[in-house]
């Protein structure tokens, strides 16, 4: 089954453009102009139900939000009620926070956690998504702390925002990741790795950058991955100017 073709905008990328229900109305308008009709929301403080006021102005679907996962803890009805406010089913961690990643038994702890978190997100139809970065390639014990994750968590509840440039670089190929993944790759941020001269290497629009784009709708496709959504972290011009590079590219690649 393919994905949604309708590519969303992750507003992480336009994080200080949604601080006042303003902005976010600004940044909308923007990202509806663009081309845009998904969005995520990330990295704004703005409450759920005037936010939700201003998306439906613009015809703007939320396919994934992005909280604290203390919030999913200590406030778990609240993360229920700010994600049916939105009209969102995946209710996405941005990270697994410091202070489990010390030890195994650290890890350990988090899994429970999210297991129990996920367990009463799905009472309500919901689902918990857990997004990556680099270091959950790093081994602890002998095991990879991202085997332990896919493993141990309730593969119907707890699923996956595959995050394409952090899977590159914590050493694994994005394609064979989501594949493997399957139905859990639930949401998939499509994120550019730009290389350098010098070796080094950066965030890029889409199609900028390194990552092999057909080969990763491919997989997307075939895992029976949900959503895909554009994010870059550090943008080197106006970030409203790459997420239209980035849109356009993706046109060109079958997304609206």
């Amino acid at each position: 089954m393919s994905m949604d073709r309708r590519i969303g905008a992750q507003y992480y990328t336009l994080r200080e453009y949604t601080k006042t229900i303003e902005d976010f109305e600004e940044t909308c308008r923007k990202v509806k102009e663009i081309g845009y009709q998904i969005v995520q929301i990330s990295g704004t403080p703005l409450a759920a139900a005037p936010m939700r006021e201003v998306l439906d102005r613009y015809g703007l679907k939320v396919a994934v939000t992005h909280r604290g996962f203390e919030d999913f803890v200590k406030r778990p009805e609240e993360i229920i009620d700010y994600n049916k406010t939105l009209g969102c089913e995946i209710c996405g961690i941005g990270s697994m926070p410091g202070g489990y990643r010390e030890d195994s038994e650290g890890i350990s702890r988090f899994i429970k956690e999210a297991n129990e978190a996920a367990a009463r997100l799905g009472e309500e139809g919901l689902f918990l998504g857990y997004h990556n970065h680099a270091f959950e390639f790093a081994r602890l014990d002998g095991k990879l702390i991202m085997d332990r994750l896919i493993q141990e968590t309730d593969p119907e509840r707890v699923k996956f925002i595959v995050d394409t440039y952090w899977v590159q670089v914590g050493g694994k190929d994005p394609v064979k990741f989501i594949r493997n993944l399957g139905e859990r790759a639930m949401a998939i941020h499509f994120k550019d790795l730009k290389v350098n001269m010098d070796n080094t290497v950066e965030f890029g629009e889409i199609g900028e950058g390194s990552l092999d784009w057909d080969e990763i709708i491919q997989a997307c496709d075939e895992a029976g991955a949900k959503w895909a959504l554009v994010e870059q972290d550090v943008c080197r011009r106006d970030p409203f100017v790459s997420m239209k590079m980035s849109y356009e590219y993706l046109k060109t690649k079958g997304f609206c």
